[in-house]
């Protein structure tokens, strides 16, 4: 799954830690989801998607091999 983390965070003026803060996680996390090599859970993707003032699907993109 692709995902726009890194967009929408430097959209906000946010650091990883201050982001990582704000939801309640590591900052190892945040940097994980950023490379792609950490996909968050359903209600974390949502907290992330409030803290953007966005939805789930603008922030994380499903590619076409995630449903392989």
């Amino acid at each position: 799954m692709k995902n726009k983390v890194v967009e929408y965070r430097k959209k906000f003026d946010l650091s990883q830690d201050k982001l990582a803060e704000k939801i309640g996680v590591s900052r190892q996390t945040i940097i994980s989801i950023e490379k792609g090599k950490y996909n968050p859970s359903l209600p974390l993707a949502m907290i992330i998607a409030e803290i953007f003032q966005s939805n789930v699907e603008s922030i994380f993109i499903l590619e076409d091999e995630d449903y392989k």
